[in-house]
């Protein structure tokens, strides 16, 4: 090969960049999530501080899973209606939309902090506006990228949409924590002004983005994606895993209470910021194998990568619930971070390349109940189980649960686990 030459790889990232319309896509992504998980951030920490002046740690770590639970509960109630408009309207109009009530919501918790009027009531129901507009987003989001890149660059383009996912999901808690300390009305108004610029972005988008109509009315259609998903076992197995095993073992709803009362962060980087920068480890390990993936797409033995991912998940959510120190604590989100990172990169390949058009809002919406599920209600059974075990027994029991439900989901989805090649 000569130096002028290309390797494969080269020309298939060239071509991706070439896709004007996906990139604009990929820039919205990257400025909603970064928004999202500022907001996310400074909700936590806001209704623990709140819920810490008149509360135990336990009460306290409980408010803050119920912001999870606010979060969850319309996604669980909307996902299919959300995922058949998906397959029946023209998605970017949808999540043109859903950044007008992302802004609504920001934008009111932006207003009671200046006024010094946050109440926890008022976070767990902008929490639940907030779970509204997800509920749309969600699906129109996973099934727009597909119909703006030709089908072989699409594992490629699936990376690179969680490199935009994980890169925002590293600096979007870290800023939010540094901004918590100047105070929670500068984090909330970046926020604001960040979902702007994702709204103006995906406006931008001029390919077509309404998916092929199909007839049947809505309960049909609905029928139809819940039935397509209940026969592929290796989309549901692969889905469910990632349910169960962060249901269990996610440790998002624990963080503040680490930061703020277990771990010893008495000078740097103070415990806003360290609270910031827990938040970001998972994804910070989430980003170093997104980078990865987007350049060396997984090629062999998927299945066996998803169940070894899950079970060093677990392993090393023990480690976090038994570390009394803070570069140890990081460590151990770090490395779950990243095998969360791999697991997802398989799920979400074999959703896309195997589930046909037409269907892809349904299916993605699903798929949304189950990964919502595992991290938003994972938050809330979080705060449940550190009301009953104690923060420390509740990330040791998350744990151990996780390596457990990886052997039995290897036993139940045999064809997941032999999954070779994701194409």
């Amino acid at each position: 090969m000569t130096a002028t030459e290309a390797t494969p790889t080269e020309n298939t990232v060239r071509a991706l960049f070439q896709q004007h319309d996906y990139m604009r896509f990929w820039g919205f992504r990257f400025c909603s999530v970064f928004a999202t998980q500022m907001q996310s951030v400074t909700m936590g920490w806001q209704i623990y501080d709140i819920a810490r002046r008149m509360h135990s740690i336990q009460q306290s770590a409980l408010y803050v899973g119920l912001i999870g639970l606010c979060a969850f509960l319309p996604l669980f109630l909307l996902a299919l209606p959300a995922g058949e408009a998906a397959d029946r309207h023209t998605r970017r109009k949808i999540l043109i939309l859903c950044m007008g009530g992302e802004i609504f919501s920001v934008g009111v918790l932006f207003a009671a902090a200046l006024l010094h009027a946050t109440t926890i009531s008022l976070l767990l129901g902008i929490s639940f506006v907030f779970g509204t507009s997800r509920a749309f987003l969600a699906p129109a989001s996973t099934s727009t990228a597909p119909m703006l890149v030709p089908r072989e660059l699409l594992p490629r383009a699936i990376a690179w949409n969680s490199l935009a996912w994980q890169s925002a999901a590293v600096t979007g808690p870290a800023v939010g924590g540094l901004l918590i300390a100047i105070g929670p009305s500068v984090s909330y108004g970046t926020s604001l002004a960040l979902y702007a610029l994702a709204g103006f972005v995906i406006f931008l988008v001029r390919g077509n983005t309404k998916p092929e109509q199909k007839p049947g009315s809505r309960l049909e259609l609905i029928k139809e994606g819940l039935a397509y998903l209940w026969s592929n076992k290796i989309v549901l197995g692969a889905i469910s895993l990632d349910l169960v095993a962060v249901l269990l073992g996610g440790v998002t709803a624990l963080l503040p209470v680490f930061a703020r009362d277990i771990l010893p962060i008495t000078g740097w980087p103070g415990r806003e910021a360290g609270y910031g920068l827990l938040r970001a480890s998972p994804a910070i390990g989430a980003s170093v194998v997104a980078v990865y993936l987007a350049a060396s797409p997984i090629k062999r033995n998927a299945g066996a990568i998803m169940f070894v991912s899950v079970a060093i998940f677990g392993a090393t959510t023990v480690v976090f619930g038994l570390s009394r120190l803070f570069a140890l604590s990081m460590a151990a989100l770090i490395v779950p971070g990243a095998c969360d990172m791999a697991s997802i990169y398989v799920r979400q390949t074999l959703v896309q390349l195997v589930t046909p058009d037409h269907m892809r809002g349904r299916v993605s919406a699903v798929a949304w109940v189950f990964v919502s599920a595992s991290n938003e209600l994972g938050e809330f059974t979080g705060g449940v189980f550190a009301r009953l075990l104690g923060p420390i027994g509740a990330a040791l029991f998350g744990g151990f649960g996780s390596m457990a439900v990886t052997g039995l989901w290897s036993m139940l989805f045999p064809a997941l686990r032999k999954a070779d090649k994701l194409e």
